[in-house]
């Protein structure tokens, strides 16, 4: 049984923008109105009695919106005040976006942060006299240190290898592995250590030592040293645990031991924690993250309650569906608690797959689409294009630059440190006291920052220089956006402060430049209008509108480096998450040849069983005996003409070489177009995603009479085939395209 708290009388704080007289009416009519928008699964995790409560999230399913709420919902019960909630994310900007939520729903005094921020918080309060009343300083780079070990261990170092050896050693921390037991623990995991373990051992301890030396350390300190100060000094232990009574934890999947130590010591021997996380979202496994506590949470609490949110308000069924397709074959410990998503959003267009002849056509031919995309309206920050390695960015970079496109890159300098950014909230806090300051503040941002030579709608050309632009502009998106909440706040409460005598204040230049500085505190940056390039483990907990998955080939994705069943299923899970950033768009791909010219590769082997119009029905190319012919390159499709091999992606889709051309019924072409573009016209979305240029050569060139004959070309697709079949074969039969439409309606 949960443990119910009695329902509790007085004050309550302020839910909801509304302040609460303490009556058991007012509150049961805020409580009311705070689950009313709340669907049935995340309502009932957001009722939960008190005690231990695991919320099994899937992608897109208001998980934030459920953990902000039950915070609300305990605080309005009258159980706690915000201040006794630690709320644990793994990023700033998550926390950040949950402590606006909860300033929303009127809660204030949240200890939302990350693992480490909230170690070093307490840290620094409680561990002064620990340490005789000086802490040692923090190393933001534990790299440094690591290649001073190395050369003390005798190990010949590289900036690489001393990369890998920290990289190795952060890990080993975080796994609760010393340097003793360090060699016979990965023999144990079968783990690939980046150097001779015991070589990797020695430069561990001679890591710890000059730490201890030097007075200083890293971010596995701050959690070790917290969690011991906790449960060596009964003093602390209570402040803390008086302070802080109910727990949230995000994204409970990727907690590391070290960080459960942490979060055990927190909790003492009580059990008022909320868990959230999806096991097939796990792949930060490298970092020694595990999702063992979150699958073994109702074994720990027997008695704790567990709730599925399945319902998907983020992507459209298209999407949900290709995700489910490709997680649903998982296996391992993680497909125990896998989730089935339930798409809610309306029906968009088909996932549209394609196979290029090489990386560079991949990456000229995305960019192309993103510029299209850009041209019909989509925000350049509503779109992303993910990579499995950062070494595949480049090509993109450049690619995005010969087509105008801006880009942002994820990973690089956090955006309050960026130098731009710096400059332009100097140049802001400068003009505070001018007469700029006086201006409405949607005036006011654009002209402080004429002093530092920026100005609106005068982007320049090169992907840098556009970079640091859009990092300004999004300041001034910002103030924009704040100017406008501060409209509809005043409006609100217009009557309200007439009533007690109230005068209403403009959000100014001095209250923006105060908002900056607590969101510089909290990392919390805005959205920077460019095209994100990003990494799919640095896309976790993002979504865009259209999103392009590209490199998709086997060997790159799942990476060479994964070599055991369990590695390879969190490559599974890494597509999984690509897949489920997108919200409406979404175009896997991936080129046969690294480089012009070169060697062909398979396709993802988490797709090719797939059968997704675009690609290859059997993964590229077909392995050929040891004894066969020198030329090994697998034949993928017969000219019709002169029966030479095809290898090039638009001979391939046309059945034939250049050579051998066929006779295109240039009527029947011109009606396809037209019909595509009314039929992208009316689904809101860009023509190339009903069906490409070379699609519609080859049907104009062949005359498909049956949907077998139109199932046979290249790039039509079952769901395209029920989609589009009947529209496609009127048309061949002498419809006109406005025919064909109707067809076509018909057919949704």
């Amino acid at each position: 049984m949960h443990r119910a708290l009695p329902r509790r009388r007085g004050p309550v704080g302020r839910v909801g923008g509304i302040c609460h007289t303490g009556t058991v009416t007012s509150r049961d009519g805020d409580i009311d109105e705070l689950l009313s928008g709340l669907d049935p699964e995340q309502r009932e995790a957001v009722t939960a009695d008190p005690g231990p409560v695991c919320i099994l999230a899937g992608a897109g399913t208001g998980k934030t919106r459920a953990v902000t709420h039950r915070i609300a919902w305990r605080v309005l019960r009258g159980d706690l005040r915000g201040q006794h909630v630690t709320a644990v994310t793994f990023t700033a900007r998550a926390a950040g976006e949950m402590r606006d939520r909860l300033r929303g729903l009127g809660v204030h005094g949240v200890n939302a942060r990350t693992f480490h921020s909230a170690a070093l918080r307490q840290l620094r309060y409680f561990g002064a006299r620990r340490f005789g009343g000086q802490l040692p300083e923090l190393v933001d780079s534990t790299v440094k240190f690591v290649g001073i070990a190395a050369a003390r261990a005798g190990l010949g170092t590289s900036r690489a290898k001393n990369f890998d050896l920290a990289t190795e050693i952060e890990w080993a921390a975080s796994s609760l592995i010393g340097p003793d037991d360090y060699v016979d623990t990965i023999a144990r995991l079968g783990r690939e250590a980046p150097s001779d373990p015991a070589d990797v051992a020695k430069v561990y301890a001679a890591y710890i030592e000059g730490k201890r030396r030097a007075g200083v350390m890293d971010f596995a300190d701050a959690l070790s040293l917290t969690a011991d100060m906790i449960s060596e000094d009964e003093s602390v232990a209570d402040r803390i645990r008086s302070q802080y009574r109910f727990f949230v934890v995000d994204e409970y999947q990727d907690v590391t031991p070290l960080q459960q130590r942490l979060l055990d010591s927190w909790l003492g021997d009580r059990d008022d924690v909320t868990v959230v996380g999806d096991a097939s979202q796990t792949i930060y496994s490298f970092t020694g993250a595990t999702s063992d506590y979150l699958l073994d949470f109702t074994r720990r609490y027997p008695h704790a309650a567990l709730v599925r949110l399945v319902r998907d308000y983020r992507s459209t069924p298209q999407v949900v569906g290709l995700a489910n397709r490709i997680i649903a074959a998982s296996s391992g410990r993680e497909a125990a608690m896998r989730l089935e998503l339930v798409g809610q959003q309306p029906a968009g267009p088909e996932v549209f797959a394609e196979t290029f002849k090489d990386e560079a056509e991949e990456a000229d031919m995305v960019a192309r689409r993103c510029a299209q995309l850009i041209a019909d309206g989509t925000s350049p920050s509503q779109i992303a294009v993910l990579y499995r390695t950062n070494a595949q960015s480049q090509a993109y970079e450049e690619a995005m630059a010969s087509y105008g496109v801006p880009t942002v890159i994820t990973g690089a300098a956090r955006f309050f440190d960026r130098p731009e950014v710096r400059q332009a909230v100097v140049a802001l806090r400068s003009a505070v006291k001018t007469e700029i300051g006086a201006m409405p503040l949607a005036e006011a941002v654009p002209a402080a920052l004429d002093a530092i030579g920026w100005r609106p709608g005068a982007a320049p050309a090169g992907g840098a220089q556009r970079e640091q632009y859009e990092a300004v502009a999004a300041l001034v998106g910002l103030a924009d956006q704040f100017a406008e909440q501060r409209g509809a706040n005043r409006e609100q409460g217009a009557e309200q402060r007439g009533a007690n005598g109230e005068q209403g204040s403009d959000f100014g230049l001095e209250e923006f430049c105060a908002e900056l500085g607590r969101r510089a505190s909290e990392q919390h940056a805005p959205a920077v209008e460019g095209v994100t390039l990003a990494s799919l483990h640095a896309a976790k907990g993002l979504e865009w509108d259209a999103v392009f998955l590209v490199g998709l080939a086997d060997g790159t994705l799942p990476t060479t480096f994964a070599r055991t069943d369990r590695a390879r299923e969190e490559e599974r899970r890494l597509l999984y998450v690509g897949i489920t950033r997108a919200r409406r768009h979404l175009q896997v791909s991936y080129g046969l040849a690294r480089n012009p010219g070169g060697r062909e590769r398979r396709l993802c082997r988490f797709l090719a069983p797939l059968g997704l119009g675009g690609f290859p029905s059997e993964p590229e190319p077909k392995r050929a005996a040891k004894r066969s012919k020198p030329d090994r390159r697998a034949k993928v499709l017969d000219c019709s003409g002169c029966g030479k091999p095809l290898t090039e992606a638009r001979d391939r889709k046309l059945g034939h070489c250049p050579d051998c051309p066929a006779t295109m019924d240039e009527e029947l072409f011109e009606r396809l177009r037209e019909w595509r573009l009314a039929v992208a016209k009316d689904g809101g979305k860009p023509a190339f995603t009903v069906f490409t240029d070379v699609t519609l050569i080859a049907i104009a060139e062949r005359c498909p009479a049956s949907d077998t004959e139109l199932a046979a070309l290249h790039g039509i697709g079952k769901s395209k085939l029920d989609k589009y079949g009947p529209a496609v074969l009127s048309l061949v039969n002498g419809s006109t395209p406005e025919e064909a439409l109707a067809i076509t309606a018909e057919a949704d």
